[in-house]
């Protein structure tokens, strides 16, 4: 049956993969948009205020939200790490009273990230783990805390720990392709590091399937199966026909990236547990296949 959807974050890169699949199967598709709205599938927000007019969510079935500042359009300093926090949290904030001040359970399926774990090494981590330490889990922590009012009123509230996303367009795979087809990929730092992969199309789906299901908690939007860096970047090269083995010392991300450098070769063995318990079948089930399936997509 077709649900009424609103949906925050609708210009990103999986926020516009999501509306245009959401759209396709005949769901009816709310857009909150920073701008002014240009017709009626559009409605105009301030974020930052922290306020939504709740009359803003009549006749919806649930809220999406997918809005939050690029990790990586920016060094990290003081001011924008504040950025990177209160883009997160001011809207997700806003989004959580309005549904407890419609009266109705709502559901929430906010946005959040693996990198609530932290730095792991070879740990299996799965929805049960423990936190870790850092700037990012702390973001992680006050994302997923601005939901509160939302499951304080009774409204199912999904917390999507999304991998690292591979999508032609996206912030963490531009680069490394533009740099791969250039003959100039390899590992990153000692490249050991687990990164938590899901491609584009699986995390649209997989979305689609917390929704159906109305599945709430935290739930990981990862692959099957993580994969070492280096093998990620060595599947790149044999996907685009280039070497992939110019390695990228730590300290070198360090200079370039700053400190964000320390997250890019920080490890994640993360497993979509919860996803497969309910049932959630990936399409693309090993690295291999997903590099496949995103270097075709980029043309």
């Amino acid at each position: 049956m077709p649900q009424r959807i609103a949906v925050a974050g609708s210009s990103g890169l999986i926020g516009g993969a999501l509306c245009r699949s959401l759209s396709a199967r005949g769901d009816d598709v709310v857009r909150l948009v920073r701008r002014p709205s240009r017709d009626a599938t559009e409605v105009s927000w301030d974020p930052s205020t922290r306020r939504l007019d709740p009359q803003v969510l009549d006749g919806v079935d649930a809220v999406i939200n997918l809005a939050g500042a690029s990790l990586g359009a920016r060094r990290w300093n003081a001011r924008q790490k504040v950025e990177l926090l209160r883009s997160r949290t001011d809207g997700t904030t806003a989004l959580a009273n309005a549904i407890a001040e419609t009266g109705r359970p709502v559901p929430l399926l906010n946005a959040s990230g693996v990198g609530y774990y932290g730095d792991r090494g070879d740990e299996i981590l799965t929805e049960e783990s423990a936190a870790g330490t850092g700037f990012l889990v702390d973001l992680v922590h006050a994302w997923e805390g601005a939901t509160e009012a939302a499951r304080a009123a009774g409204a199912p509230v999904a917390r999507l720990r999304t991998g690292i996303v591979l999508g032609r367009d996206g912030d963490a795979m531009r680069p490394l392709l533009r740099l791969t087809k250039l003959g100039l990929g390899g590992p990153l730092g000692n490249g050991r590091h687990f990164w938590p992969w899901i491609t584009l199309h699986d995390h649209v789906r997989a979305i689609e399937h917390v929704l159906d299901h109305r599945l709430e908690g935290a739930i990981n939007l990862t692959g099957p199966e993580p994969a070492r860096q280096r093998d990620i970047a060595s599947e790149m090269g044999r996907a685009l026909h280039r070497p992939a083995i110019v390695p990228a010392p730590r300290l070198a991300l360090r200079v370039v990236v700053g400190e964000m450098g320390n997250e890019i070769v920080s490890s994640q063995r993360a497993l979509p547990e919860r996803l497969l318990e309910s049932g959630f079948e990936h399409e693309h089930t090993n690295v291999r296949d997903a590099i496949e399936w995103m270097v075709g997509q980029s043309g």
